[in-house]
């Protein structure tokens, strides 16, 4: 099967800080471990092209877009959890590019499925803010270019501890995608109970599984045997977009989740058994995950289901 990623040196330019948790060094642990493993030479590098602004506009409002066009060249913060540098604006257009140029390569076949390996993460940049260290919506973006080639059904599945908020609200009145999320609740960003069902057109097209604090494999397996994996059958999408974010994980700091490396296998395990069954596509987009070496073993473990 063969996996394209998207990956640039400029994601390692996007400076948030001596301190700051989303850093540089979580790609670059990501690449190291991905470097060892004796499949990483059959994946396909895609150099992802820099994102055209009318794609910024599908999604963010002229709000956002203006302070955002304001970063370039500049240091400053749109909040105290999101720092922006010299570098950041370039960063965010070229990982908000990634996913638009890997669905570009599987509908003209050159790879079957691929992962956005990007930051800055984007699933909590809002139609109007960026937020919680996201600037662009990437995964938002993506499934908004895909609705405008042509394809009728996107599922976006998030599995990173923090709620997507800005991917919810982004597709809250759509029946074109239906967004689920499982996540530590109550938590940051303090959305996504499982009150939150859409609106609209959207009603029931937002799946929210929030999970207690210490949650671990065997409750998010059980929900993504019982509740996930049969909503994405029903919905039928052509194209399955992952949210992956590892910060589940029982070591990372962040955040109070027990999963194991091996539950994010297993989580791409049963997505893969479901888009064969209905012929859809896979893309994953890098979220969250700030124990560098749990991260770089979680990416591993779920890069190399998605790699066959």
């Amino acid at each position: 099967m063969k996996l394209g990623y998207a990956y640039d040196d400029t994601f390692l330019l996007h400076d948030t800080g001596t301190f700051h948790p989303e850093s540089p060094q979580r790609l670059e642990a990501i690449l190291d471990r991905l470097h060892k493993t004796s499949y990483f030479k059959d994946m396909q590098w895609i150099k992802p092209n820099k994102l055209p602004f009318e794609l910024i506009e599908s999604v963010h409002n002229q709000r956002h877009r203006e302070r955002f066009s304001h970063i370039q060249g500049k240091r400053g913060s749109f909040d105290g959890d999101t720092p922006y540098s010299e570098s950041s604006f370039d960063a965010a257009i070229l990982a908000a590019g990634s996913g638009v140029d890997l669905v570009n390569k599987i509908r003209s076949d050159e790879i079957e499925s691929g992962i956005a390996l990007v930051r800055p993460p984007g699933h909590h940049a809002e139609t109007g803010r960026s937020m919680g260290f996201c600037l662009l919506n990437n995964i938002a973006i993506t499934a908004t270019h895909l609705l405008a080639q042509g394809v009728e059904k996107v599922y976006i599945l998030d599995w990173d501890v923090h709620h997507g908020n800005g991917t919810q609200e982004i597709f809250y009145e759509s029946d074109k995608v239906y967004f689920t999320s499982l996540h530590q609740y109550p938590y940051y960003p303090g959305t996504g109970s499982a009150q939150e069902r859409g609106k609209g057109r959207g009603q029931n097209f937002t799946l929210n599984i929030p999970l207690p604090m210490g949650s671990g494999d065997k409750e998010y397996l059980h929900y993504f045997q019982e509740t996930v994996i049969p909503s994405l059958l029903e919905f039928q999408p052509e194209y399955v977009l992952i949210s992956a974010g590892f910060d589940g994980h029982k070591r990372d700091p962040l955040a109070g989740m027990n999963l194991s490396t091996n539950a994010f296998a297993e989580f791409t395990r049963l997505v893969l058994s479901a888009t064969k069954q209905i012929g859809a596509k896979t893309v994953s987009f890098l979220e969250g995950g700030y124990d560098l070496d749990a991260l770089a073993e979680s990416v591993e473990a779920h890069i190399a289901v998605l790699a066959g």
